[in-house]
């Protein structure tokens, strides 16, 4: 059997690990992306923000009013 039978089939290998190494530095820059942000979420701010709101309406340090009002504004924010 001639030795450049199945040469048709080698310019495909350097093609699949081509990929590969883009698919493994895409992965690596998200992963690095979504590391930078800590992991932190516009929602998890609302919540923390929302969770210190109400340990001072707990506390007396507002008014119903002013808690509301508060409220209202980080619900606003987050939409």
């Amino acid at each position: 059997m001639n030795a450049f039978a199945h040469a048709g089939f080698w310019p495909v290998i350097p093609l699949i690990w081509g990929l590969f190494w883009v698919a493994v530095v895409a992965f690596g820059l998200w992963a690095w992306r979504t590391k930078g942000s800590g992991g932190r979420t516009h929602a998890s701010a609302t919540a923390s923000a929302e969770q210190i709101l109400a340990e001072r309406y707990a506390r007396g340090e507002m008014s119903d009013d002013e808690y509301f009002e508060k409220m209202s504004v980080l619900k606003g924010a987050a939409s």
